[in-house]
């Protein structure tokens, strides 16, 4: 990894960073989700970033992929607990990461502090050459030693240019592959715990899409959009929100293109039994001596 590469690699992180602590602060009792995305993406832009995904306000059983919608109505209230995961890339480079809130209340400090704790242990571990599988058993036994349950198919994952699971996954469990960190990779490491049953599912399309192809759909207006989605986003995903600031009837002009293939959606994901889900993440990079976490 070069040093501009290093650069925008470290001003993403430092820009995660500041907008993550910022938006924790109005995370309260009857305020809108919207209203904290909203700040989220826009201080990003002011910060000299751009989101590389919407940011995920995901509350209670639900793990990840909630984002608000253009007029959604959603506000936060006391109990719940809320994961913030947020993402910012600089010329294509991502910091990536995530916290969790309980809203006015203290019931699930323990639960929170199984993912955060986990996470911590993980940063101390990972050296140049060290297998997934293991950092995936350190986040598995330290949320076991906590009396939760780690996300099995939740991981985190590589990142490069332009490409937020650049092939690597980091397990939240020991899954056996062989695969390891070399220096020069940038990693996200999130682990996830809960006391449900340990997986999530989803069918439910949320308001996440991502661009999968570019091809010409014989409607001028679709193919314009078309277009300015993939020269703004770079197939990252966006919400429709971002998008109802370009076009008007923005719900139904996504519609179209996930009909022609151009688009799909990521689904909503829910704990299979129900259960509270807490999430830590930071983004590191790996050098020959060690990791720098780019998002403290």
């Amino acid at each position: 990894m070069n040093d501009d590469v290093k650069s925008k690699y470290l001003k993403a992180g430092s820009i995660a960073a500041k907008v993550r602590d910022q938006a924790v602060e109005m995370l309260k009792p009857g305020t809108l989700l919207l209203e904290v995305a909203e700040f989220v993406e826009t201080e990003i832009v002011k910060l000299g970033g751009k989101p590389a995904f919407p940011v995920n306000l995901a509350i209670d059983s639900i793990a990840a992929h909630y984002t608000p919608h253009s007029e959604d109505t959603l506000r936060f209230n006391p109990g719940e607990l809320v994961k913030l995961d947020l993402g910012v890339h600089v010329d294509g480079y991502i910091a990536d990461t995530a916290v969790t809130v309980e809203i006015a209340t203290n019931k699930w400090a323990d639960l929170i502090r199984a993912a955060s704790d986990s996470l911590d242990m993980v940063l101390d571990s990972i050296t140049p050459g060290i297998q997934v599988r293991t950092l995936g058993s350190i986040i598995e036994r330290t949320i076991h030693s906590r009396g939760f349950e780690p996300v099995s198919n939740l991981t985190g994952h590589s990142l490069e240019r332009f490409n937020l699971h650049a092939g690597v996954s980091i397990p939240n469990i020991d899954d056996e592959s062989i695969a390891d960190l070399k220096p020069g990779m940038a990693v996200a490491i999130e682990p996830f715990a809960t006391n449900g049953a340990g997986r999530v599912a989803g069918r439910k399309s949320g308001n996440i899409y991502k661009q999968l192809r570019v091809k010409e759909t014989n409607d001028s207006e679709l193919d314009a959009l078309v277009k300015e989605i993939h020269d703004e986003f770079h197939f990252m995903p966006f919400p429709e929100r971002w998008v109802a600031k370009r076009v008007e009837k923005s719900e139904k002009m996504l519609k179209r293109l996930l009909r022609h293939g151009i688009l799909a959606t990521y689904p909503i994901l829910s704990e299979i039994k129900g259960g509270m889900v807490s999430q830590s993440e930071h983004t590191i990079i790996i050098t020959s001596e060690g990791s720098i976490v780019t998002t403290r």
